[in-house]
């Protein structure tokens, strides 16, 4: 979790009485940590946002909104080529689910160049990345990579 996906939670919470925040076991992704450590993280992080839950879920999202009964989705946009992406995905998303509605929200203009993948590396090599991230997040991070685990 980076400071821009605090920063869209955090709106968002500000913005409707509940926010579920939900962490996605995708396996065409390798995540750093499996997701119920994810999720117990970013609990930490979140737990002082008013509303805010964290769910988890494999799958389609559209079947995790459903099971949640929920009538939209909150994703954040950094830049012009994260809409291209979630464009597409919305669009599949409403094919899918007609009831669904996509609210995009864009980060501060602060945090739109960092992506995790970016801190992950960051981190790897050794680096600072406590500006890009949450504290426990960071704190999480220099403990993983001072133990050598990649």
């Amino acid at each position: 979790m980076t400071l821009g996906h605090y920063d869209i939670v955090q709106r968002a919470s500000k913005l409707f009485d509940e926010v579920i925040m939900a962490v996605v076991g995708n396996p065409g992704k390798s995540p750093l940590l499996p997701v119920d450590a994810r999720k117990d993280l970013i609990a930490q992080v979140v737990k002082d946002l008013k509303g805010v839950t964290v769910g988890e879920f494999q799958g389609l999202t559209v079947d995790y909104a459903k099971r949640q009964n929920t009538p939209m989705l909150i994703r954040g946009l950094r830049a012009i080529s994260d809409f291209e992406a979630e464009l597409g995905m919305a669009q599949a998303n409403k094919q899918l689910f007609p009831e669904l509605e996509t609210i995009f929200l864009m980060t501060k203009a602060e945090y739109s160049f960092i992506s995790s993948s970016t801190v992950k590396e960051i981190a790897r090599l050794g680096g600072d990345v406590s500006q890009f991230v949450p504290k426990q997040v960071n704190d999480y991070l220099q403990e993983h990579f001072s133990r050598g685990i990649n």
